[in-house]
């Protein structure tokens, strides 16, 4: 598949990844950016670049022209926003509806969509693609996710366009421009700001490997199948402290005490009221620890182990790789 590829999100850390892979595999890659101010980012990949705004669908029909095989990447990825409605499910559910209808528009034959383990069932562990979809509607973000997932399978059966999901969890690593909410918990950890932990784990994964996962997905996923991207095993806060600790006994890092549920929702209270004061996303909320905690973020990846041939990199291993590139590079990125 040496067509012309297109990446959305191309800015950010996926989607970077992403060009710089399918560039080194000789594949004529369009990389995309939102926002004027991301353009220069891009330059460094020396391919073809464009301006796309998922929301301006007459920007995709013009960015898609001559495109064999998409990369839907970009997507709104937080948890918090002052109209989670419009700023995140809009964002990207309608989003994902007009990346469709300019795609079929333009004769697009492939599309990787960037789905979540968001839009997973945890009912069930380890949780695998068969269990269905995440039951839990309480946050924007994951209701966004679930629905976009359901939407761009819809859609592919209705434009007759193959389409081919990966849901990746908690990507970290090099390169970044920006901290993605994932890296941003990794420089937290560095930095012994990880004062607690809320029995709140993570399924680490190497930002490089889900860039590998996608460009496998693409060549060989089966139409309108779901894979997840992830390790097998979570990481709790206290471990991925532990493990920063030791490899990085310089940052000289304590363990993070665990603190009782009760308390978590006290604190989260005081820091919600906070947060409608000062406009910004609390470090804490109830939400969040009525639908994490105590959740092991284990995974089947045995799908996409035995069709893609995606073989990732160990949390443990991914962590350190992570802390390293924060620790050394990234103010000189």
């Amino acid at each position: 598949m040496n067509q012309k590829s297109l990446v959305t999100g191309a800015n950010g850390h996926l989607g970077y990844n992403l060009c710089k892979l399918l560039i080194e595999k000789n594949i004529e890659v369009v990389a995309t950016y939102r926002n004027e101010k991301n353009k220069k980012i891009l330059l460094e990949l020396g391919c073809e670049i464009t301006h796309v705004d998922i929301m301006n669908k007459s920007s995709m029909i013009e960015a898609f022209k001559g495109v064999t095989n998409l990369y839907a990447v970009g997507a709104s990825f937080k948890m918090w926003s002052k109209n989670p409605k419009k700023e995140i499910y809009d964002n990207n559910v309608e989003g994902t509806r007009n990346l469709f209808e300019a795609a079929f528009i333009n004769g697009v034959k492939n599309i990787l969509y960037v789905s979540s383990v968001a839009a997973l069932d945890f009912t069930k562990l380890p949780a695998k693609e068969s269990n269905g979809y995440n039951t839990d509607r309480r946050n924007w973000y994951y209701n966004s996710k679930n629905d976009s997932d359901k939407l761009a399978i819809e859609l592919s059966k209705k434009y007759n366009i193959r389409t081919v999901l990966i849901l990746p969890s908690a990507m970290i690593g090099s390169i970044a421009h920006n901290l993605s909410y994932s890296n941003k918990l990794v420089y937290q950890i560095m930095n012994g700001e990880m004062v607690a932990d809320t029995n709140i784990t993570l399924n680490w994964i190497d930002v490089k490997d889900v860039a590998m996962g996608a460009y496998l997905a693409m060549k060989k996923g089966r139409n309108r199948e779901r894979y997840i991207l992830a390790n097998e095993k979570h990481t709790s806060i206290q471990e991925s402290v532990n493990i920063a600790s030791k490899e990085f006994s310089s940052l000289k890092l304590k363990t993070p005490p665990k603190v009782p549920k009760f308390l978590l929702y006290i604190v989260a209270f005081f820091m919600e009221i906070g947060s409608k004061i000062t406009g910004k996303e609390p470090l804490l909320k109830r939400e969040y620890i009525k639908m994490f905690y105590g959740l092991h973020q284990d995974y089947d990846i045995s799908k996409a182990k035995t069709e893609l041939g995606f073989q990732p990199t160990n949390s443990k291993t991914t962590l350190i790789n992570a802390l390293a590139y924060l620790k050394n590079e990234w103010n000189n990125s």
